[in-house]
């Protein structure tokens, strides 16, 4: 497991940039955290990072949204982004078909979903918190996280000294 901090939103979006550059197609990266812990902050950053140009805004009531890169990027040709917040049972979960959405050329984030984590097989997940030592007024936004990244299977293995280089500055 990765401990990091992120001393603002524009960190918390350098991270995820550091983890989108070592993502492929198929990758399933689970976002968890309590409410304004940063899981959109973090999507926003990731599809930053693919050149998604259109607002990326937490899909709580429509369950999940799909931005089309372009041009394929490690076989990446769409991020869905979903939020589970409202769901209250795994078979919810399966009828969103969130592997199959993987499998076809995408990747898929998935805030709240460490209440079904086990569900995923191989992911990514990304455990996010206010850094409770930043003193910033509770009400900004910008405020720091402190970052916890662990990998589940063989696809992040293999991935690990990869992505433990990339986030090295952020290690804590």
């Amino acid at each position: 497991m990765l401990h990091l901090r992120a001393s603002s939103i524009a960190d918390t979006h350098a991270v995820a940039a550091a983890v989108a550059a070592v993502s492929r197609s198929g990758d399933v990266i689970v976002l968890a955290g309590e409410m304004g812990a940063g899981k959109t902050a973090f999507a926003q950053g990731f599809g930053a990072a693919f050149g998604i140009g259109e607002p990326i805004t937490s899909p709580t009531f429509t369950l999940v949204h799909s931005y089309d890169l372009g041009t394929a990027v490690r076989g990446i040709r769409v991020m869905h982004h979903a939020d589970l917040y409202r769901l209250d049972r795994t078979s919810e979960v399966a009828d969103l078909a969130l592997g199959e959405l993987a499998e076809f050329g995408g990747v898929v984030l998935v805030e709240w979903g460490d209440v079904v984590e086990g569900f995923f097989g191989d992911h990514l997940t990304i455990h996010l918190d206010q850094d409770p030592d930043d003193e910033t007024d509770e009400l900004t936004l910008d405020r720091g996280r402190l970052i916890d990244v662990a990998g589940t299977g063989s696809t992040w293995a293999s991935r690990w000294d990869l992505l433990r280089n990339r986030l090295a500055e952020f290690t804590c």
